[in-house]
């Protein structure tokens, strides 16, 4: 039956739509995660590096709002994608971590995170000034897909950090997650090193550096 999610033309499509995407290599990452064998080569990029065109929303638009997001939509978050079961989204936002958020009218149609101080990503210390911060956890609801929404939120946390003195903004890019790069370039985003980190079975980490960019 023609639209089945069971059925070869249904599987053909979702298969052509990952590699379309670039993610065919990043689909295979996180499968040989699940059984022990978690490498992740990963960008670390310097977004923003040149003035910015401001991007704007594809389509009707007049009724998305930027907003600050507190527990109560942090808690909606959680609840309703899935994957997400083990971040502590509550205690990131507790911790001084800021939610910014799009809505469409009363609805959430996409989200990230800013932290402003240094952390530690997969065993690798990252280091963060007062006019530093780090972009991550960007996450679009599959309904405002396609719609540019990415770039538009990130363009308007650059001004949101502008305010607080904050000019400089870094993020991690996986090397084979191709939509989080495309859309990176959209900001005039440029990777400053290049990064591998293997961690076996849950039990042993190790990082290594790849490239560094001048």
């Amino acid at each position: 039956m023609e639209g089945d999610k069971n059925g070869l033309s249904y599987r053909i499509e979702w298969i052509s739509n990952i590699i379309s995407h670039g993610l065919f290599w990043h689909g295979v990452r996180n499968n040989l995660a699940k059984i022990g064998l978690d490498f992740m080569p990963y960008y670390w990029v310097k977004e923003a590096v040149d003035p910015v065109n401001p991007p704007q929303i594809r389509g009707e638009h007049e009724a998305f709002k930027i907003s600050i997001f507190g527990e109560e939509e942090i808690n909606y978050i959680k609840n309703t994608i899935i994957g997400i079961e083990q971040k502590d989204l509550i205690a990131d936002l507790k911790n001084g971590e800021i939610c910014i958020g799009l809505k469409h009218n009363s609805d959430i149609a996409a989200y990230m995170f800013i932290k402003r101080k240094p952390f530690i990503f997969r065993k690798r210390s990252f280091n963060l000034t007062s006019s530093e911060s780090y972009l991550h956890s960007m996450y679009t609801f599959e309904a405002y897909r396609g719609m540019n929404l990415a770039p538009y939120l990130r363009y308007h946390s650059y001004k949101y950090l502008e305010k607080e003195n904050v000019k400089t903004y870094f993020s991690v890019s996986e090397y084979f997650n191709k939509s989080t790069i495309k859309f990176k370039k959209k900001l005039n985003s440029e990777p400053i090193k290049l990064y591998l980190s293997l961690v076996l079975f849950k039990r042993w980490t190790m990082n290594f550096r790849l490239k560094s960019f001048t």
